[in-house]
């Protein structure tokens, strides 16, 4: 064989070790591929449940701040409702409170007026007895 001949040898050789680790390198490649696809055919699977999850939170969120809403009108309405009963009752106390006054100065002067019907019915009785002692005499 001539030189021309070993030559064209190597390169064929050459050609086929290259040409087995191209083939190697796309079949590990193919098989990443396949498993990334899997992977993702998952995560897609697992992104739909999110979705619908996240949906559902959502509506659920939504109803929950609906029924704060609700609530909290509803219990403006009874502060506004306190807040009366407390003036109510403000005026109710001031009331009590001015008929305490008028019946305690009536009470005072009715201590009075009483204290000066003993003092002449007091009076009348001494002069009563007095006017029994001479007449007895």
């Amino acid at each position: 064989m001539s030189l021309a001949g070993i030559g064209l040898l190597i390169i064929a050789v050459a050609f086929a070790f290259i040409s087995i680790y191209v083939v190697k390198t796309l079949k590990a490649a193919s098989t990443t591929m396949k498993s990334v696809s899997h992977t993702l055919e998952k995560v897609e699977g697992q992104m739909q449940g999110i979705t619908s999850e996240s949906e559902s939170l959502l509506k659920k969120t939504n109803n929950i701040a609906s029924d704060i809403e609700e609530k909290t009108q509803t219990l403006n309405g009874l502060v506004h409702s306190l807040k009366n009963v407390g003036s109510t009752v403000g005026n109710v106390n001031q009331s009590f409170q001015g008929i305490s006054e008028s019946v305690a100065h009536a009470s005072h002067q009715s201590n009075d007026e009483v204290a000066k019907a003993f003092r002449w019915g007091d009076a009348a009785i001494e002069l009563y007895l007095k006017f029994k002692r001479k007449k007895a005499q």
